[in-house]
């Protein structure tokens, strides 16, 4: 993928090259113009049906990163956003190597061979990666895969040498081959699959999620033919099944929407032989796909691509919505983000580490919902691709969640979307960039402030976010949101107003008004470390209830995003 950079004042000292990304193009807002109105209707007596908790699921590629000390911090605050339900993906685990990671690697020793060629089974380190995870309230999302080194059909060289700023498909080696020996797959899978179970009960393994490989449309990752991984596919999954007759199994974990190859797998689903049991159609439980975004770097800024994401999903729903037998399937879109490369750098990734990352991730997942509807399909996760990068600069520019163990705000988002539930709400507001318009254009004229609602018992939570696909100066929006249908006039409730922008949730501006420290002491990085936490705008407020109506009035930087939690009185 291509490389990222920053567009202020570099680290002095720091032997990194001109794009390498450490500061964001623009900071947002403009004091000098006006804020432009904004006004945003919300009806709780229109819900639209159960708000799924669709942000709930992350994923990197180097799998060894979870069981380091700001691995450890940071599965921890994921499993805190919603223990038990937070889902991890990870490609790599059954890499052959001694478990050292490096930049899109990662290995566990789990499957070798003697002189004779006979299996043997190494679980230790999947052990440490999966309890990390368990123990701190995340699931695996498991990937099956890549091929160990003894099993590859073309085993040497096996572990790529990749670095930012070569060319991706440096990344394929021995690890990207079919096996040269099915039986012994197939066993590895069952083995593997029944360790598990003996580890952390039937129960247990029961709530994971089992797939195959990643992103099998391409060269990066998949050396041979479409009915070769169909093989590889259906092996695995008869392998789980074999061990767990009630696993939930799914796949392909396509790059993009997968065009024609996604349309063949998915007829082999239906009505294709089974290659491992020679049975119609293969066991699925859930369906996935990838979507990205494509941005680029012009006139000295980053410009976001977010309609070449939405368009991908939007293909990607109407092929599932296609097939009648798959239509009603769980989707998840196992890689959801504004470009594809995490571990990739160079100036169109300008975006990370502040909050234009953030802007668009509400932004973009609230269409995720919309595109949903519109096709009529079972969208159950979202998945972001992006966790933390061990013993790195700080904020040096990867797409991370976190950095030296420092919460970025894009992190805030998701700690936002963990206090909403119960039923979405219809919202309408005067500046949201219709959803047609975003399909074909993104968000290229006026900026998108729009809002997404849930109503939970007596919490109505509001999302609200002022996006622009440019990184570009732009003046604030005076919003006004009015939510009618609460209760009766007179009473009142009580709101709480969290915020993303320049001064709250905020990690890196905070880092860049100390003066960017190659090393932060004590002090500084406690400092940090506050500055990574959601942050609310004000005190709570009471908030006077008109006629069953609320009027809320705040003002909105550019690349800001607010959530209001409005705690309304009890019925009589």
């Amino acid at each position: 993928m291509k490389p990222r950079s920053s567009l202020s004042l570099l680290l002095a000292g720091l032997l990194l090259s001109s794009t390498s990304p450490r500061l964001q193009a623009q900071p947002a807002g403009a004091p000098t113009e006006p804020p432009f109105p904004v006004t945003i209707q919300i009806d709780t007596a229109q819900p639209l049906g159960e708000l799924k908790p669709i942000w709930r699921f992350f994923g990197a590629d180097e799998p060894n990163y979870a069981t380091m000390k700001d691995g450890r911090k940071l599965i921890g605050e994921l499993g805190k956003l919603k223990p038990g339900s937070v889902y991890f993906r990870t490609h790599n685990l059954l890499n052959t190597g001694d478990g050292t990671p490096a930049l899109k690697w990662g290995s566990t020793n789990a499957y070798t061979e003697d002189a004779q060629g006979k299996p043997i089974y190494n679980w230790s380190v999947i052990d440490r990666i999966f309890d990390t995870y368990l123990a701190r309230g995340v699931r695996p999302y498991l990937q099956i895969g890549f091929m160990p080194q003894a099993l590859s059909l073309q085993p040497e060289p096996y572990q790529h040498e990749w670095r930012p700023g070569m060319k991706y498909d440096v990344i394929s080696a021995g690890w990207a081959f079919p096996p040269k020996d099915y039986a012994k797959w197939s066993e590895l899978v069952y083995q593997w699959t029944k360790h598990c179970i003996e580890r952390y009960s039937r129960a247990e393994v029961e709530q994971w999620y089992f797939e195959v490989w990643n992103e099998p449309n391409g060269p990066a990752y998949w050396r041979s033919t479409p009915e070769e991984f169909s093989k590889l596919h259906d092996y695995a999954i008869a392998a789980v099944r074999r061990a767990l007759p009630t696993a939930r199994v799914g796949g392909p974990d396509v790059a993009g929407h997968g065009g024609k190859f996604m349309e063949g797998f998915l007829q082999h689903l239906v009505s294709g032989k089974n290659y491992a049991t020679g049975e119609k159609g293969t066991p699925t439980d859930f369906l996935s796909f990838h979507a990205k975004g494509s941005p680029v770097f012009i006139d000295g800024h980053v410009r976001m691509g977010i309609a070449n994401q939405l368009r991908t999903i939007d293909t990607g729903f109407a092929m599932i919505a296609s097939v009648p037998e798959l239509k009603t399937k769980p989707i998840v879109i196992g890689e959801s983000d504004p470009e594809g490369c995490a571990a990739c750098q160079g100036p169109q990734m300008g975006y990370r580490n502040g909050t234009m990352y953030s802007s668009y991730t509400a932004a973009s997942f609230a269409r995720k919902h919309e595109l949903a509807l519109k096709y009529g399909v079972n969208l159950e996760g979202a998945l972001t691709w992006a966790f933390e990068f061990e013993d790195q600069s700080y904020f040096p520019g990867f797409r991370a969640l976190a950095s030296n163990g420092i919460d970025l705000p894009v992190l805030n988002v998701f700690r936002m979307f963990s206090q909403m539930g119960g039923q979405r709400l219809a919202t309408h507001s005067s500046a949201e960039v219709p959803l047609d318009v975003m399909l074909k254009t993104g968000v290229r004229e006026q900026p998108d402030v729009a809002a997404f609602a849930s109503l939970e018992g007596r919490r109505l939570s509001i999302m609200v976010w002022h996006y622009h696909d440019d990184d570009v100066r732009g003046p604030d929006a005076a919003v006004e949101i009015t939510a009618t249908g609460l209760t009766r006039a007179g009473e009142s409730a009580q709101l709480i107003h969290y915020r993303i922008d320049e001064t709250h949730s905020n990690s890196y501006a905070e880092w860049k008004r100390l003066g960017s420290p190659i090393a932060p002491n004590d002090a500084q990085y406690i400092q940090l470390i506050n500055a990574g936490q959601l942050a609310q705008l004000g005190p709570a407020e009471k908030i006077l209830l008109e006629a069953g109506r609320a009027t809320l009035k705040f003002t909105l930087p550019r690349q800001g995003v607010s959530l209001l939690v409005l705690e309304l009185p009890a019925a009589n």
